[in-house]
């Protein structure tokens, strides 16, 4: 049961095209957070976090691999220090945020344990895409505190910034950036 809702449900990513046999679960906006970390110049570890993800899951039981997911969260959203988003604002990073997302698309899930799976996908950032793959773990799939189903899940990446084209200062600011993702989704 566990590999089945693994399969469909991480970060948070596959498809969206309707699957015959799947249930669609709806990411929850206010139980889900992508938290992300570099290093600057080897003295700190610098965190920004998104908390408005949403998007969908679409879970096929009878064919874990076949589920998707697609998750989505303004750029805009992001939290950092006030100074430190100024500064990410601008023209040697994102050059704005009005109207940009942080998506992620799967194309593919390979089922790799009871409650592990690897599911790869198109993240983009601003209008930049790339192919990353997700670590992803299903933490428990229940009945909520006041009834319905719950799925939650967790997930890993590292990825490189420069390949989103917003590099600046590398190395002294770690070029790979690690992202951690927890989610929770319902039944549509």
């Amino acid at each position: 049961m566990k590999a089945l809702a693994l399969a469909t449900a991480l970060t948070a990513a596959t498809a969206t095209t309707a699957l015959a046999d799947a249930e669609t679960y709806v990411m929850d906006p206010s139980h889900s957070v992508i938290q992300f970390t570099w290093s600057h110049g080897d003295f700190s570890t610098t965190f920004g976090m998104f908390f408005e993800v949403g998007g969908e899951i679409q879970f096929d039981q009878d064919d874990p691999a076949a589920s998707s997911v697609s998750a989505s969260v303004p750029l805009g959203t992001m939290v950092v220090d006030p100074t430190l988003k100024g500064h990410l604002e601008g023209e040697r990073w994102f050059n704005g945020y009005d109207g940009k997302m942080v998506s992620f698309t799967s194309t593919s899930i390979e089922v790799t344990g009871d409650s592990t799976a690897m599911i790869t996908g198109d993240l983009t950032v601003g209008d930049m895409t790339q192919e990353v793959v997700l670590d992803a773990t299903m933490n428990k799939i229940g009945d909520g505190p006041r009834g319905g189903t719950i799925a939650g899940f967790d997930a890993t990446t590292t990825i490189m910034r420069s390949d989103f084209g917003v590099g600046a200062f590398a190395p002294f600011v770690s070029d790979e950036v690690a992202v951690e993702i927890s989610i929770e989704a319902s039944p549509a």
